[in-house]
């Protein structure tokens, strides 16, 4: 009996867990389009990108852990 691959699944819940997390995309989002003009290169949303993911790994890292041997 050959063994499977195991597959992650923390893409799977970081899907899950986009819909619960819209206002710091919608922020995210509003930034960068904000900045789309800048030439300078000192402008940047990477708070509100931090903001987005952080919202989504805390979602999804119970989920995640549950679901270890």
């Amino acid at each position: 009996m050959a063994e499977e691959e195991p597959v992650d699944q923390k893409k799977y819940y970081e899907e899950l867990c986009k819909p619960k997390c819209v206002k710091p995309l919608l922020e995210y989002q509003a930034c960068v389009k904000r900045i789309q003009g800048d030439e300078s290169g000192h402008k940047h949303c990477t708070g509100q990108y931090f903001d987005y993911w952080s919202c989504v790994d805390k979602c999804a890292a119970p989920k995640i852990f549950s679901k270890l041997k």
